[in-house]
């Protein structure tokens, strides 16, 4: 019985192959402006679609493709020229919520496929425009497993995006999200990995409370708190600067003794310039980023 918030790639990748379920998915797929940087501007684009994949499904195009109704609901596709060493899943952050939206990850989307990762840049619902639980976890969720799961599936997430990136490596073994795309590492930047003390702290003006509508005695923490989760089926990296004056270095520091506790697989990673340098594509925490990826597939 497929759960809340499963969604079958064979499924989506079919509805892209007819203008009828197409329609009825919302499974549009849309040029991509590589002049704009902000992918959610509106435009109206012509796609293009790949041919058949070995396994007869249809091959995922670049530009624009929706994964539900809600006009929060997209990720932007991108390739690499030649051969690709995996897919990158970039997940903005802004604390959940509504005013801060993919134009933040479309920078790193952009120089990774130019490194020669396949990038899905993930819109998705947030608090104020109907994210929260379980919305926003079913929303990442359907957005992965739109990758291609061919190679190294990596979520990439900043702030916020760092919660819900290594969330996502745990999804799968939780029973309420079905899927077929195991994400194989993690890389949080500046992550909100202990929900339960960034309540008590109310980071962000209490962007837990608003997020969850729930306290950390709720057992709705155990499903999507990653310092409960550990340990989580990948590596994970925590890139976090000591100077960070957003999201403390402690939530990264905290998670990554957690997770080596429950024998999992974690290192800290410290980098320089406070939240922001981390999606930074010219500053040297990115470099930091870009080394753990040249790490996991060789640099092209």
């Amino acid at each position: 019985m497929s759960r809340p918030g499963s969604v079958s790639r064979r499924t989506v990748l079919a509805a892209l192959t007819g203008t009828g379920a197409l329609a009825a998915c919302s499974g549009q797929v849309d040029e991509p402006d590589r002049s704009s940087t902000t992918p959610g501007d509106g435009t109206d684009r012509t796609g293009e679609e790949s041919g058949m994949t070995a396994d007869g499904d249809q091959a995922l195009g670049e530009g624009r493709i929706s994964y539900g109704d809600d006009e929060s609901q997209w990720v932007e596709r991108l390739v690499p020229e030649g051969s690709s060493r995996g897919t990158v899943v970039v997940i903005h952050g802004g604390f959940w919520r509504e005013r801060y939206a993919a134009d933040l990850g479309t920078p790193l989307a952009r120089d990774l496929t130019s490194r020669g990762w396949t990038t899905l840049n993930v819109e998705y619902r947030r608090v104020g425009n109907g994210g929260g639980f379980p919305q926003t976890f079913d929303d990442v969720h359907a957005a992965i497993e739109l990758a291609d799961g061919d190679g190294p599936v990596v979520t990439l997430g900043h702030s916020a995006g760092g919660q819900l990136a290594t969330w996502a490596a745990g999804r799968l073994r939780t029973g309420r999200w079905d899927g077929q795309v195991e994400v194989t590492h993690v890389l949080s930047q500046a992550g909100v990995l202990d929900l339960g003390t960034a309540y008590q702290e109310r980071l962000g003006g209490g962007a837990v409370e608003d997020f969850l509508a729930a306290t950390p005695d709720d057992p709705l923490y155990d499903l999507v708190d990653p310092i409960r989760q550990v340990p989580v089926p990948a590596p994970v990296w925590a890139l976090h600067a000591p100077d960070d004056g957003q999201v403390p270095i402690t939530q990264s520091e905290d998670y990554v003794a957690a997770a080596r506790t429950a024998g999992g697989d974690a290192e800290l990673v410290e980098v320089t310039g406070g939240h922001f340098d981390l999606i930074d594509v010219g500053s040297p925490a990115w470099a930091a980023v870009v080394g753990i990826l040249d790490g996991i597939t060789e640099a092209r």
